[in-house]
């Protein structure tokens, strides 16, 4: 029988037979399935302030404690994984990539100093196959539990004919909270302050077009084994996003400077996602002020050698793709920075001080690809990078 025979069978039958959701692709069986193995692991990150349970048609959040606050800012963000998911499909691991959506929302909240007080998520796939969507709902449930967020709900959709049956992408959204007088930013940054770097766990979740291209251009399989990262290259590319919420958070809280928000020693956060270090931090830096940073503080992790190496990547290129081994900046006064190291690598974070902030004067050399000014719409300072890695 032909294929054309075939389908005209099929569309006879189901004439006969009616059209259905099914037939049509959509199983909301499968669906119902998927909350029951998600809910417990959902219903693990949730606190008194959650009202409800999984399933309904909002979640709902007791804010009451902010008639505490004299001046409560709400602070939101939305991301997604990006092309990182496909990478999970590949291996048909799906119960680590929750982390780096979490981690791409609630770490962009912190730099304000805002804490993240819940978090949705959308998964949109081909179809529901219940395991795999749990797996991916734990990912993010564990996450927030890690970033002390709440999930309070998501949706799951189910789109047949515009994804493939392996296919889907997840996105996120989150709400925190900050004391408009604790809020961390721009205007609190001076001339003097130290810039504290604190690692990446890896690639996390930014650059993966760059990365999938030279992997695919070298034809490596995710299943080889590299002894540079002591893994499969597919092991050290599924890796998750580090979480710093709380890490950061703490560290806010310790060096408030006599109980002063006003003089608090933590000035600034920056997170090192899409634009890489020097962009991302000249974000958070007003104009007239120059951030300057050692390359030599630190090293770059193998999987970062590996991705030039394997493309005979540009370093310009490389460094406004990738993070390069540092996920999340703190600028803080000098008289707080060891401290400051110091209570993140006792909290297991790797920290360390990679350069200061100081005026932007006439001599600094203000072209090429060692110098950002500004960056994302944002009119900011500048970030210069000098020497070589270690």
């Amino acid at each position: 029988m032909t294929s054309a025979s075939a389908a005209a069978d099929m569309n006879a039958a189901q004439n006969a037979a009616g059209i259905t959701y099914a037939s049509a692709g959509v199983d909301v069986e499968a669906g119902d399935r998927a909350v029951e193995l998600m809910k417990d692991a959902v219903k693990a990150t949730h606190n008194s302030s959650v009202i409800g349970g999984v399933g309904g048609f909002a979640g709902l959040y007791d804010v009451s404690r902010l008639l505490t606050y004299k001046r409560p800012l709400l602070a939101t963000s939305t991301d997604g994984v990006g092309t990182k998911v496909a990478i999970a499909q590949a291996m048909d691991i799906h119960d680590t990539i929750g982390f780096d959506l979490v981690g791409m929302v609630v770490d962009d909240i912190v730099v304000v100093g805002a804490e993240p007080l819940y978090m949705t998520d959308y998964i949109a796939c081909g179809k529901v196959v219940p395991e795999r969507i749990a797996d991916i709902v734990r990912g993010i449930a564990a996450a927030c539990s890690v970033a002390g967020t709440a999930l309070v709900g998501g949706e799951t959709a189910e789109h047949p004919g515009l994804l493939g049956e392996n296919e889907y992408d997840v996105a996120g959204a989150a709400t925190g909270v900050v004391e408009a007088d604790s809020l961390l930013g721009p205007d609190r940054v001076r001339a003097g302050d130290v810039v504290i770097g604190m690692a990446s766990s890896g690639l996390h979740s930014n650059g993966y077009s760059l990365v999938r291209r030279v992997i695919n251009h070298a034809g490596w399989a995710l299943d080889r084994q590299v002894s540079e990262l002591g893994r499969t290259l597919g092991e050290e590319l599924l890796e998750p996003t580090r979480v710093y919420a709380a890490d950061c958070l703490d560290l806010a809280r310790t060096f408030p400077v006599s109980g002063s928000a006003a003089g608090q020693a933590v000035h600034g956060f920056s997170h090192v996602t899409g634009g890489g270090l020097a962009a991302n931090l000249a974000r958070v830096l007003p104009q007239g002020l120059l951030a300057t940073v050692d390359r030599a503080t630190w090293e770059l992790p193998a999987i970062f050698k590996l991705v030039a190496e394997l493309g005979n990547v540009p370093l310009a290129d490389l460094e406004r793709t990738l993070n390069l081994g540092v996920g999340m900046v703190a600028i803080v006064s000098p008289e707080a920075a060891d401290a400051a190291v110091e209570r993140l690598n006792d909290r297991g974070l790797p920290a360390w001080i990679m350069g200061t902030v100081e005026e932007n004067s006439d001599s600094v050399l203000k072209t090429g690809a060692d110098y950002v000014q500004g960056a994302k719409g944002v009119d900011g300072g500048a970030v210069r990078l000098v020497n070589a890695y270690a």
